[in-house]
């Protein structure tokens, strides 16, 4: 639209006649003027139409969520109406002409912030008009820069860019939770994890990333569990221990949660959110010393189990928030063969992994670790995994020709924004959810 000026952009043509598009959000009619609250993706102004325009008339008409064109002049509000607090709380927009590009039926809910109180079916059910609303914009505004802040980290630090394909010949991780499809006259499967591609690109560009969709047919409907989410994986090679993984995925949490706060602190504000705390050197133990820590404070006796269950999770995060301030702790050290076969062995008690968990606010958020380089060491444990080395040929062929010491590790976007913004169910960190029981609508 030619001329068209955004929102955010007014306050520097005080006095000036300018074109806006966008939506209306608000209408209030005040004796014989009209008030309504116009948002296009800037930002937010508040519109007066006084009698003698001769938009006064439209402007009666005119519903939330209609899609105008308006010419109007910025002025600044008077001192009694001046709200420093808000955008564009100094100035107002005189309306001189309305232009209906488009009009909405009646809406089906509230859609003012205040107003606003569905609950998540509801909300799903009506999600197309939902992702309008302030607060869903700023959950999404604020996983847009958990994306972003991964990607500008990665390439900071010299890791490469690549996009692992969706469609495999055999799963990552191994088990029976993976959507199988037909591949022509083949069978193929939905992919659980970059995983092997990008150890695979690891051995060619050292360091490399990648956002990926990834699918998980996990028959479940907790408020923790989607069957597709955005993975952000990273994996570095010539590392000397799990402990250079760790650090990488400290660092690249710690630049995430730094530009939350100086990209969207209005976001932050709207969702009335604080985010996690993590401080200079985040707790690490083993999971045999979580467990440990647990007993001893909780009295609960998990010493000997093979993973950290739901509630170890929400215990140990409670624990070291009382201990050290920090809303993060990493567990190492699970079994080596509760994990996949690529999980690197510790020397010195093989039974035992040097893979590495992030868990923050009681859930785990990130997954990483060391991986086995080794070409005969990754056949041995192929075979025990009970593997068929011939599907996947090419992710061992990369270590057949030589691969470095190297390890990496994986979050996903849904899960990271859910726990950072404390949301009660993983679903509204996304923004189409796919679960058991819904693609779009409910199945």
């Amino acid at each position: 639209m030619q001329n068209r000026t955004y929102i955010k952009d007014l306050d520097k043509k005080v006095g000036e006649e300018v074109i806006l598009a966008g939506w209306v959000d608000v209408r209030r009619d005040q004796g014989k003027m009209v008030f309504f609250d116009f948002r296009d993706m800037s930002g937010k102004i508040q519109c007066v139409t006084l009698p003698a325009s001769e938009a006064i008339t439209l402007a009666k008409e005119i519903r939330p969520e209609w899609v105008l064109k308006i010419t109007g002049k910025v002025n600044a509000r008077p001192e009694k109406n001046v709200n420093k607090e808000m955008q564009n709380g100094t100035i107002e927009l005189e309306v001189l002409t309305i232009e209906v590009l488009a009009q909405a039926a009646p809406l089906p809910f509230d859609m003012s912030l205040e107003g606003y109180n569905l609950d998540l079916v509801t909300e799903l059910e009506n999600r197309a008009l939902a992702i309008r609303h302030p607060k869903n914009q700023a959950i999404f505004k604020i996983q847009e820069t958990v994306i972003d802040a991964f990607r500008e980290f990665m390439k900071q630090n010299k890791f490469f860019e690549f996009q692992a394909p969706s469609i495999v010949p055999a799963t990552a991780e191994g088990g029976a939770e993976v959507f199988q499809i037909n591949y022509f006259d083949k069978k193929a499967f939905l992919s659980q994890s970059p995983q092997l591609y990008k150890q695979i690109v690891m051995t060619a560009f050292e360091r490399c990333f990648s956002v990926n969709k990834v699918f998980r047919a996990e028959p479940s409907t907790t408020t923790r569990h989607l069957t597709e989410v955005v993975s952000l994986d990273a994996e570095m090679a010539f590392i000397d221990s799990w402990k250079d993984v760790r650090d990488m995925a400290e660092g690249t949490i710690k630049y995430i949660l730094a530009q939350i706060k100086e990209r969207n602190a209005e976001h932050l504000k709207i969702l009335k959110v604080e985010l996690p705390e993590m401080i200079d050197y985040t707790p690490t133990m083993s999971l045999t010393e979580a467990h440990q820590k647990i007993f001893e404070v909780y009295g609960r006796d998990n010493r000997g189990d093979k993973d950290l269950s739901s509630q170890d999770e929400v215990e140990i995060c409670e624990i070291v928030k009382k201990e050290t301030g920090s809303d993060f702790v990493f567990v190492y050290g699970y079994p080596t063969r509760q994990k996949p076969f690529y999980v690197f062995p510790n020397e010195e008690n093989p039974e035992f992994n040097e893979g590495v968990d992030l868990v923050c606010r009681g859930r785990e958020l990130l997954s990483g670790g060391r991986r086995i380089n080794k070409y005969d060491q990754l056949m041995d444990h192929v075979k025990i995994w009970n593997m068929d080395p011939n599907k996947i040929k090419m992710f061992l062929d990369a270590f057949k020709y030589g691969a470095p010491p190297e390890g990496g590790f994986a979050f996903g976007a849904e899960r990271i924004t859910m726990q950072f913004l404390n949301l009660a169910n993983v679903r509204e960190a996304c923004m189409f959810p796919r679960d058991m029981n819904r693609i779009d609508e409910s199945l």
